[in-house]
């Protein structure tokens, strides 16, 4: 990806860890879309900017999600994993230049999923999952599952999900169980 400045902004906003964690996604993506036929390049711009709303800075996500008038409901309000989303999807349009509508959801549904995920955002939504750090119970699985059935990787990585938060006792944002029971209707 030739794009250097977003690399030194994309580092210098998210702290270096994140950033080759960016990096990681944005290889995976490159790797899926090759293996399934998905446009790459706008992948791979997905994938690196992903997780762009993850501010080292916290003051300036509160002046941020203010100033770009991103109404957080209440399930979002308390939880950064899903306030960084949306505000990634408005740093992506408003300080790295992305228009595209599909790379732009595919940076704000990357932690919940939804139903009918266009190509980009499952590619997206997966590659943050298996990514090579990665190292969860379950997570080869996963791996293996995306390269064979997007789908039905995204199902599995959803499910776990699901129950990971159910043992903790905390709330699943409504996009997730809709988008788990929309691709589990589809693999019956």
């Amino acid at each position: 990806m030739e794009n250097r400045w977003i690399h030194g902004k994309l580092k210098d906003s998210i702290g270096y860890d994140r950033y080759l964690h960016s990096v990681r996604v944005m290889e995976t993506c490159i790797d899926l879309a090759k293996h399934h036929g998905y446009p790459i390049e706008r992948v791979a711009i997905a994938g690196l900017l992903h997780d762009c709303g993850r501010l080292l800075d916290k003051k300036k996500i509160l002046k941020l999600i203010k100033d770009f008038d991103i109404i957080l409901d209440n399930m979002v309000k308390n939880n950064e994993e899903l306030i960084h989303a949306l505000l990634g999807e408005e740093l992506a349009r408003r300080e790295y230049g992305i228009e595209d509508e599909e790379i732009l959801n595919a940076i704000r549904y990357h932690t919940t999923g939804r139903e009918d995920m266009g190509s980009i955002e499952k590619i997206v939504y997966i590659a943050d999952v298996i990514e090579p750090n990665r190292n969860f119970p379950g997570v080869e699985d996963i791996r293996n599952m995306a390269y064979k059935d997007i789908d039905k990787s995204i199902l599995h990585s959803m499910e776990s999900t699901i129950r990971f938060l159910i043992d903790k006792g905390s709330l699943i944002h409504l996009d997730t169980i809709k988008g788990r029971n929309q691709l589990l209707k589809l693999k019956r």
